[in-house]
Formats: structure tokens, sequence, C-alpha cells
């Protein structure tokens, strides 16, 4: 069943996606699209019952004030201006900052104005990406990059529905994993759900193109590049592998940048490919928030478990090896994040924090251990709960929690003298340190 859909346009303002998760909690869709929609990319979208024009603080791009199309205000259908007074339409100031002021209003465009339908739920987009996903792929096959993670173990659950054995998965061990991940997804996928799973260990090939790479977004195009030439090389080992699944979902694109929104930094699912790509890409959760890619898990019937794992970058611990990696700073961050992961557990904190991992910075302190002067790193905790990823808060962790995880750490992890904890909320700063 196709959903009806309201469409953003984007003209500058800095909640695009606070409108859009709040038009998809009344429980009709929503999509974010830039300014300039072409009159025909418009005309293709379906089932369109309004239009929001989003207008903003960032809506001078390259020194010129941005507008839409005159189409816009003739595609058929209400439209709505938000901070746009030049507008040949129904206007609004400003969004209400009161949460039930801002629901009211939009109930008013949305549901009475534009008339659209409720008909937004995790059983409609499924079907609809079944049968977009049937159209697209045909009879080829997919291969899909499967670390383990919520986003690519439901593209694959989407995947499997549609097309079946149709998907090669792919668990690529870059070296970057967790304690115990690769074991786990192996044991899961393989084992348990029967996956057409082929597993590659490429440690040593991913860890020598980092070799002495320190800045951050070097390391991510890296990374993910090296991702696709790894697929590259398994798919040239099938026959009819036209397609590459990725788990793109939606902050993902924003934060990767937009034509009104500066890079915040490039995800290897978005940025970063090589310019040889053989492969057409499928990615059915690009438009979902992270909570909803977990109810489209549960709707696919994925293990509860699998659905709420903790989230884990593509980059992997990549990023969390701050600066340019060492197989000893590496260690550290594994070792002291299955510590970390173990204690949370223990403390029930595993169901209430949505995100908790270890850094290892590049640079030494001083410290005693062993009655001796020591010189080694320091490891940062970092817990954070949000929604969407797009803000997120931190977990006032229990001092005595706090400790036993420092004293295990400390006691546990070579190379290690100091325990710090980041309580920095996003924004200012991101989720992950680089």
């Amino acid at each position: 069943m196709k959903q009806d859909m309201i469409v953003i346009l984007d003209l500058g303002n800095t909640e695009n996606t606070t409108i859009a998760r709040a038009i998809r909690a009344l429980g009709v869709y929503s999509e974010i699209y830039p300014h300039d929609i072409t009159k025909e990319e418009l005309a293709a979208l379906s089932n369109v019952k309004g239009i929001i024009i989003n207008g903003g603080p960032n809506n001078i791009v390259d020194g010129e004030k941005i507008d839409v199309g005159p189409w816009v205000y003739e595609a058929g259908c209400p439209v709505l201006a938000v901070d746009h007074p030049q507008a040949s339409c129904e206007k609004l100031d400003q969004w209400p900052q009161a949460e039930a002021e801002l629901e009211a209003v939009l109930k008013a465009f949305v549901l009475e104005k534009c008339e659209a339908e409720k008909n937004w739920n995790m059983k409609n987009f499924v079907a609809d990406q079944v049968e977009l996903i049937r159209q697209q792929v045909g009879d080829k096959k997919v291969l899909l990059a499967l670390s383990g993670g919520v986003d690519s173990s439901v593209v694959a659950a989407l995947l499997i529905k549609a097309i079946g054995k149709q998907l090669v998965c792919v668990h690529v061990n870059h070296g970057l994993m967790r304690k115990g991940e690769s074991e786990s997804v192996i044991e899961v996928f393989q084992n348990q759900l029967d996956a057409n799973l082929v597993y590659v260990d490429a440690t040593d090939r991913f860890l020598s193109k980092l070799e002495n790479v320190a800045d951050p977004e070097q390391k991510r195009k890296i990374i993910g590049a090296e991702f696709i030439r790894v697929f590259e090389e398994e798919a040239r080992k099938l026959e009819g592998i036209d397609f590459l699944g990725q788990g793109t979902i939606y902050p993902d694109i924003v934060e990767s940048g937009t034509k009104t929104a500066k890079v915040v930094k490039s995800h290897h699912n978005v940025g970063g490919l090589p310019d040889d790509l053989q492969f057409e890409l499928v990615e059915p959760v690009r438009q979902l928030f992270k909570d909803e890619v977990r109810a489209c898990g549960l709707e696919l019937g994925l293990p509860h478990d699998m659905v709420f794992r903790q989230p884990f970058p593509g980059p992997g611990l990549g990023v969390r090896c701050l600066g340019a990696i060492t197989r000893q700073r590496l260690e550290a961050v594994r070792e002291s994040d299955a510590i970390l992961r173990e204690e949370f557990a223990k403390a029930g904190l595993d169901k209430k924090v949505w995100q908790y991992f270890t850094i290892v910075p590049d640079f030494k302190s001083v410290g005693v251990k062993n009655n001796a002067r020591s010189f080694e790193y320091p490891v940062i905790l970092r817990a954070i709960n949000t929604i969407d990823a797009m803000t997120a808060s931190i977990e006032q962790i229990e001092w005595p929690i706090l400790l036993k995880i420092t004293d295990r750490i400390l006691a546990e992890v070579e190379n290690v003298n100091r325990v710090c904890y980041d309580i920095s909320p996003k924004p200012c700063a991101t989720i992950e340190w680089e």
C-alpha cells in the first residue's frame, strides 16, 4: 500500500528532521528534498498530499538568497511556507517551540488541510520496500556488507524477504571489529539464520592501508573505499552480481551535507566511494531514522537482541583509535570496550543506554604503575542516549559503576594508565570523536 506523503523542501531551516519526525509521528509519511527540486522530480513523487517550504537562517547559498521554483505552488496540493515571506501560499512566521503547539499546527495542515491518510506504519513500509526491491533487482543478485549491526541486519532481512537466495552476504573482518564480533556474526547469520554468508579476513590489508593516516576524514574514506574493493573482488568470484546493498539511514545523509547544511563528517556508505564502482546501490532504509530502523526489524521478525544491538560505526574501532591507528592502541580500545560492555550488562545499563564505547587517543600521560613511573595512554569512556542520532544526551552513571569499570581497565588493559569520562552532549560534540 502506497503511503500518503508530505514533502518538506529545505530552504535553510535547521529543524527539517524535527518536522519530518513530527509528521511521521502523526502517522503520515514525510520526506525532505532540496529547495531546487525540479518540476519533473516533484511530479515523479507519488501520493504527495502537501508541501512544506521550510525556510530558515541558512537560506543564503553562494551569496544569493535561495527560493523554490514556481512549479511548487502549482503542484495541485496545499502548500505551507515557514519563515519564507515571499511565498505565494499559506504562511507561518516560524515553527512553535512547544511540542504540543507544533503538533497542533501540523495536525491542522497535514490531517485537515491536506487530508492525508494516517497510513505510515512499518507493515506498509515493508510491503512497499519489498515491491520496490523486486522491481529494482529483478532476477539479479545483491551483494551486502553484513556487519551484524542493526542497519545491515535489517537490510539483510528486507532483502531476504524480497529476493531470498539472490542475496549474498559478505562479512569483512577489517581488524577494526569489537571483541568477539566476527565470531558472533558467523554464529547468528550462518549457523542460525542460514544466510548465504561469505567471510573475509582482511585485517592486514586494512591496517596496511591505514598506516600513518591520522586525518579522520581520510581514514573514513580509505575504509569505505577498501570495503567496496573487497566486495568487487568477491563479486568477481560470483555470477550475476549487479547490486550492492547498503544500510544507509537518514542521519547518515544529513551529516554528510546538503545544499544548506555543512558536512559534519563523511559516512562510508554515503561518501568516499571509488569512481569505478561497478554496482548499482540498493538502499531500502535510507529514509528511516534509527528508531524506525529498529521498528522495521521487529516487523520483519528479527530477534529482539539483534534489533536493539548497540550501534557500531562502519569504520568500526578505526574512529575510536584516534589519529594514526596502531595495533597497540587498537587492542587497548578493543579490550577496554569489552570491559565496558560487560560491566554495563551486569549493571543493567545495556538496556537503558543507547550507545556506549571507549576511545583511545594518540597521546600519552604520566602515571604510576607497579611503584614506577609510567607513560601510557588514557582510555575515554562515552555513554549517550538518543532517539534519532541527531541529538544526544549523556548517561549519568553512578560512581560505584564508573569506579569498577576504571579499576578493571587499569588492571586488565595493557599500555593504559588513565580513564576519563566524556560528558559532552550532541551538539556541540558528535556521538563519535572522529
